[in-house]
């Protein structure tokens, strides 16, 4: 049981190096994995296992340095032993870093997210059920916002692989998509169709290319038509869109993440999500109601009227924001219910230290009868 904890401990410490965590959170499960210090043990399986060579691709040469300085400082402090190949390592990094510099400019880093199965308890099968590769942006204060990664995007995420009943052989719309990790998690759990949007359109190109990256994505639009199980991405501005614009896009379920944040834009989106909820018989596909009969009366009420639903995670960072957002959904005869305490999703992330998943809450929206 004790070795079975202890490489449970080193793989999350190898995830959270993948997904580019903050340094202080990698130190965080460094520690943990070394009993409290930064063993040898456990510098020779950073080494060996999250900055080896055949660990990841297009590395972050800042990154790689932080975590490397930060690892001896520790285990310097400490006074434990610190290994030869980890000051040869940090200096390579540093070479590397000065004839590479032009890479770390980009502002762009790409990050390994591993959803870990929630009941694995065997050290010797594969704890990791799905791996989205992104590429994600450093630039979030520079009006970047559309290609970073939000809380919200995570949990939504956590809720697709934790209730997949609700969207297998469904058609899945998503708003404001970002990088697309609901995208991915929507085709892995076998949506008929996953549509993801965005209004921006270097965020749309980015979205694009991490589809492709994770083998989703066709840019033949007949071969998207024709494909089942893929991705299409979509350019949809709130602001322009018309019922025109969205007719023929097939949706059972309407998702969103982190969209609830600019009162300019607010009227547009309730605007957006009426049509998108609102039933056509020439664009709503049937929603087989048999995938619904395992899900919990909690989730599945939230579409007790037989309509489309909408499931919005968000965080309030904006009290006014939020109650403006509510008061132009009521206006436009849209019921919110907040099922955050009623539904939890599994937890597929517990080495992402950095995500509070407390602070989300989960929204259902449908049309009022």
């Amino acid at each position: 049981m004790a070795a079975a904890a202890d490489e449970q401990l080193l793989l999350h410490l190898k995830l959270a190096f993948l997904a580019l965590e903050p340094p202080a959170c990698v130190l965080t499960l460094a520690r943990k994995a070394g009993g409290g210090s930064v063993t040898p043990h456990v510098q020779n399986f950073i080494l060996e296992n999250c900055i080896g060579t055949n660990v990841g691709k297009s590395p972050n040469y800042a990154y790689v340095e932080t975590i490397l300085k930060k690892v001896i400082a520790e285990a310097e402090l400490s006074s434990d032993i610190v290994i030869d190949e980890l000051y040869e390592e940090f200096g390579q990094c540093m070479l590397s870093k000065a004839n590479n510099s032009s890479l770390d400019m980009a502002n762009k880093i790409y990050k390994d997210i591993s959803f870990l199965s929630p009941t694995y308890d065997n050290v010797s099968s594969n704890p990791v059920s799905l791996v989205a590769r992104l590429l994600c942006s450093t630039n979030m204060l520079e009006g970047d916002t559309g290609c970073c990664l939000w809380p919200s995007s995570l949990f939504l995420s956590e809720f697709i692989l934790s209730f997949p009943e609700l969207f297998s052989k469904k058609c899945c719309f998503e708003l404001g998509s970002g990088v697309g990790l609901v995208g991915v998690c929507l085709n892995y759990i076998g949506a008929s169709k996953v549509i993801l949007t965005d209004g921006d359109v270097s965020t749309l190109a980015n979205m694009k290319a991490n589809m492709e990256m994770n083998s989703l994505y066709i840019k033949d639009s007949q071969l998207v038509i024709e494909s089942k199980n893929k991705v299409e991405c979509k350019y949809l501005s709130w602001e322009e869109a018309s019922a025109k614009d969205l007719w023929g896009c097939q949706r059972d379920v309407v998702l969103g993440a982190d969209i609830i944040y600019n009162p300019s834009c607010l009227p547009h989106l309730v605007r957006v999500l009426s049509m998108l909820l609102r039933e056509d018989d020439e664009q709503c596909t049937s929603v087989n109601a048999a995938t619904n009969e395992e899900t919990s009366d909690e989730v599945s009420e939230k579409g007790a009227t037989g309509g489309r639903v909408a499931y919005i995670a968000t965080v309030i960072r904006n009290v006014d924001t939020f109650s403006c957002f509510a008061k132009a959904a009521a206006d436009a005869k849209l019921s919110i219910v907040n099922i955050t305490s009623t539904v939890t999703p599994s937890s597929f992330l517990p080495y992402m230290l950095s995500y509070d998943r407390s602070s989300v809450q989960l929204l259902a929206i449908t049309l009022l009868s």
